[in-house]
């Protein structure tokens, strides 16, 4: 694994928006212009690295749905801080087996030592676009004689494609915030549906409401099937929430709209499936150890918020130095995770996004993508680095 030098495309702006993404170069709040999209440089990667790092993320993905199951079986729900009027929606939606699209990995690894996983983006992850289609656009201008770990686009569609018989009329609504990133990803996740030939819509999320029987869009037709690029933690807690759980004013709402992801993604985006995890699997070479209490005196620790977002509220504590970044998370409590190898790359510090479509059991593992900070916590603000592999 290397990190090589390499001159940007010329127009390498414009040719980045062709592709959707709009967001490369940003202001920050000081006023000063960051580039998100780094193609100054590049990460090399041998066939049996991409090798590793696919096997590790398929067995993260077996281990974290046997975690899942092990939640509910034990009924860990307070352990995690997840709200009681949400366990019989989860429960509901782990049995009836609903289908989910797709999820992130974030891994610790530098090459030498196993991937170590970092946290599992279960539910709303985004750097989609940037993994699935503007890294390979650039793979074929700039090193067309490589090849690149990444199948997402194609394994997208052809999951939608198994997907399709299950979907209500052939038919995918997709929502999301008023919020640049999450709008693209949403739109980019459609057009995938529509290439695999499903109908589908496009709406914020703000605009969904209720008959008093079923879930409607904006024109009021009912919602049959709905990717929604909306945390769980925030859609139970609001007002329509309520209509969400089988037991419920909502009941059979829910029971005629299929949501993507599903209900029981809720377990997995929570930080605190990383202790239930180590318990499970105590040792295991893909995990760092977690806890949800503080370690002893003076060791070493990450400590992450249960429900965090983008690197919120996160304290690094090594060698006695503490690092901390900003934000309005942790109201429901943290975890403490390990430290583990900490490598840098000429003063920065890569974590692989490793991409899961569907749920083929042995072989979800689609592709990867690399966001590189100049500290050990990534942000909303670190980089998205492309790569290549031989």
């Amino acid at each position: 694994m290397r990190r090589i030098a390499s001159p940007p495309r010329a127009d390498w702006q414009k040719k980045v928006e062709a592709s959707g993404l709009t967001w490369h170069t940003f202001d920050r709040d000081n006023g000063e212009s960051h580039t998100y999209w780094n193609e100054s440089e590049f990460y090399e990667f041998t066939a049996g690295e991409i090798d590793l790092l696919a096997s590790a993320t398929n067995e993260l993905e077996e281990m974290t749905r046997r975690a899942a199951q092990h939640v509910i079986d034990n009924r860990l729900y307070a352990r995690m801080r997840i709200p009681e009027g949400a366990v019989p929606l989860i429960e509901q939606s782990w049995a009836s087996e609903p289908p989910s699209l797709y999820g992130r990995f974030d891994l610790m690894y530098d090459g030498r030592h196993p991937p170590k996983l970092l946290e599992y983006n279960a539910d709303t992850p985004t750097s989609l676009l940037e993994a699935a289609v503007v890294q390979w656009y650039w793979l074929e201008e700039t090193h067309s004689a490589s090849d690149q770990f990444n199948s997402i686009h194609e394994r997208l569609i052809a999951h939608w494609k198994e997907l399709a018989p299950h979907m209500p009329g052939q038919r995918v609504d997709f929502c999301s915030m008023d919020d640049r990133e999450d709008r693209t990803t949403a739109l980019y996740l459609a057009d995938t549906a529509e290439q695999a030939g499903l109908a589908s819509s496009f709406f914020f999320i703000d605009e969904i409401g209720w008959d008093g029987a079923r879930f409607t869009g904006p024109d009021e037709r009912p919602l049959k099937a709905v990717f929604k690029l909306y945390p769980w933690e925030w859609m139970v807690r609001e007002e329509f929430g309520k209509y969400l759980s089988p037991s419920g004013p909502g009941g059979p709402g829910v029971a005629e709209t299929i949501w993507l992801e599903p209900a029981w993604k809720m377990l997995l985006s929570n930080k605190g499936i990383l202790p239930v995890l180590w318990e499970l699997y105590p040792d295991h070479p893909y995990l760092l150890a977690a806890s949800f209490e503080r370690p002893a005196s003076g060791a070493d620790y990450v400590r992450k918020p249960l429900l965090g977002r983008e690197g919120g509220n996160v304290t690094l504590r090594r060698a006695g130095r503490e690092v901390r970044t900003g934000g309005t998370y942790g109201g429901e409590g943290f975890v403490y995770q390990g430290v583990g190898p900490l490598r840098s790359f000429e003063g920065m510090y890569p974590v692989i996004g490793s991409w899961v479509v569907g749920h083929a059991e042995g072989d979800s593992a689609a592709g990867i993508g690399i966001r590189e900070s100049e500290t050990p916590i990534t942000t909303n603000l670190s980089r998205f680095v492309p790569h290549v592999c031989g």
